[in-house]
């Protein structure tokens, strides 16, 4: 019998039917994978599991009797958690602390704190975690974090965990590790709703696949019948023939040239690299090799420690992220909604905020200029918005990236950085920012990317520069891409001359 049934569930809100006649099961023990575009239902479908929205229609059932969710603390009750992608931990608390968060132990109103760190540290050991309950949590790393934040969920005897983007912040070694937790704790009955756009993680930790798209139910893979092909014709409803869109460019003469560029926290290694008008130029490495810090110090968001940056032959002075900006230097953030967006703010607001100083004329705002642009860029970017008034955190994390996209492009870029361009976003989504940047670079602009998907900097990039502990420790034309060779001078086991 299955544990968890949901039986014909439908959910409307104004002018969007989110999710119709949708149904799945799971057994215990058992790790289905929810996958979909941006926008298919998953979202409203785990809020529904987790007792954050009610259904309009249909029902969820529990060991085959239906169940009412109406709270938080129903779906508790019935043993189903959801860990979200921004987890909700406390810096400030310590591990067992935030475990048992409003839930602490208690006799004639003291706190039991010697019983909640024993049963801390129970499942803690579950989750393979070996820290002290009184551990500090502000020191513990995303991928240990995550694992307390299970370790929450089977402290109030979860029996269903939903995992939305578990990996999307950790590490290659963390995720290696939260898939053998997964694994233990299927082991001991826990049931796993994984929801992930990294569509190569599926096959590790899913019996079955559920695919969603635009609200209602597309299909099931079998765990035997789980490939890249098949999940995507079941999200997208078509087969993405040739997924990575790209074509070889003729770069032009050099728009962008770094040269002894010394990165604060990272200083031992000068770097130089070069830029050309109309390439794009993947930049790999392992988590902490510095491609971030470098992207910062490129953008003038972090000051560097020495060397000089040209942009179309000039020398610039980056002290901030205005002097990358007057140059025509751009950076696509890693982190969207932290520093990429006003998330309160419009989406017409938020592509012409950079734009409003140039456009304005003696302090008066240009309206006229910021809906024009605002138009032009929702539909040259094809962003899904019922129009420019739109807050934008209510916009899909696709549709979120493209609107940080087209701030940009409304500027004129010469140079463009972009931060792990597609991570949390879904294929389709993905799909057309491949397909914007062969634009972009047909148009003359220059691109660096940083990316942790291989696949993504193997398909997408004309050559790719490597990074290792702070340093570029080779370069990798186009011909010489694999995987293989990534890694080789990712880890430090090869080098190669560099440009």
């Amino acid at each position: 019998m299955p544990l968890l049934e949901v039986c014909h569930v439908s959910k409307r809100f104004p002018g969007v039917q989110a999710l119709q006649d949708v149904s799945l099961s799971i057994a215990p023990g058992q790790s289905i994978a929810v996958i979909g575009e941006n926008g298919a239902g998953k979202s409203t479908l785990m809020k529904i599991l987790a007792g954050i929205q009610t259904p309009d229609e249909g029902e969820i059932r529990i060991d085959g009797r239906a169940v009412e969710i109406r709270t938080v603390r129903d779906a508790e009750k019935q043993g189903i958690a959801l860990i979200h992608q921004e987890l909700n931990l406390c810096d400030n608390l310590d591990v067992a602390a935030n475990i048992f968060l409003g839930k602490e132990p208690r006799s004639c109103g003291f706190l039991r704190r010697r019983e909640m760190d024993r049963r801390a540290a129970e499942v803690l050991q579950q989750v393979g975690l070996d820290i002290q309950p009184t551990t500090s949590l502000a020191s513990l790393s995303i991928g240990r974090r995550q694992l307390v934040e299970i370790a929450k969920a089977l402290a109030s005897d979860a029996q269903v965990l939903i995992m939305d983007e578990p990996t999307s912040s950790l590490s290659t070694g963390e995720v290696e590790n939260l898939f053998r937790v997964i694994h233990t704790l299927r082991q001991r009955g826990v049931s796993i709703v994984y929801i992930s756009h990294r569509l190569s993680e599926i096959h590790h930790v899913a019996d079955r696949v559920v695919a969603l798209r635009d609200g209602r139910n597309s299909g099931e893979l079998e765990r035997d019948e789980i490939t890249h092909e098949q999940m995507v014709r079941l999200m997208v409803g078509r087969d993405l023939d040739q997924f990575f869109p790209h074509v070889p460019h003729s770069a032009g003469e050099v728009v962008l040239s770094a040269q002894g560029v010394r990165v604060r926290g990272k200083a031992a290694f000068p770097l130089d690299l070069e830029l050309k008008a109309g390439e794009i130029v993947g930049l790999a490495g392992l988590v902490g090799a510095g491609r971030t810090e470098l992207l910062e110090t490129l953008f003038g968001v972090r000051r560097s420690a020495g060397g000089s940056v040209e942009v179309a032959g000039k020398r610039i002075r980056l002290r901030s992220p205005r002097d990358a900006i007057a140059a025509g230097l751009f950076l696509i953030p890693e982190d969207r909604k932290q520093d990429g967006l006003v998330i309160e703010m419009t989406v017409g607001e938020n592509i012409t905020l950079p734009g409003l100083m140039r456009a304005s004329t003696a302090g008066i705002l240009p309206t006229r200029w910021e809906k024009s642009t605002a138009d032009a860029m929702i539909q040259k970017l094809r962003i899904k918005t019922p129009g420019p008034g739109q807050i934008i955190q209510f916009l899909s994390g696709g549709n979120q990236q493209k609107a940080v996209i087209a701030k940009w492009l409304a500027m004129g870029p010469q140079v463009l950085l972009l931060d792990e361009p597609t991570r949390g976003i879904d294929i389709g989504a993905k799909h057309e920012i491949y397909e914007m940047m062969e634009t972009l670079a047909h148009q003359g602009v220059a691109i660096l990317f940083a990316s942790s998907e291989m696949e993504e900097v193997i398909g997408m990039s004309d050559r790719t520069l490597v990074m290792h502990e702070g340093r570029i420790a080779g370069q990798l034309e186009r011909g010489q891409l694999s995987e293989q060779a990534i890694m080789r001078l990712a880890t430090g086991a090869a080098s190669a001359a560099t440009t």
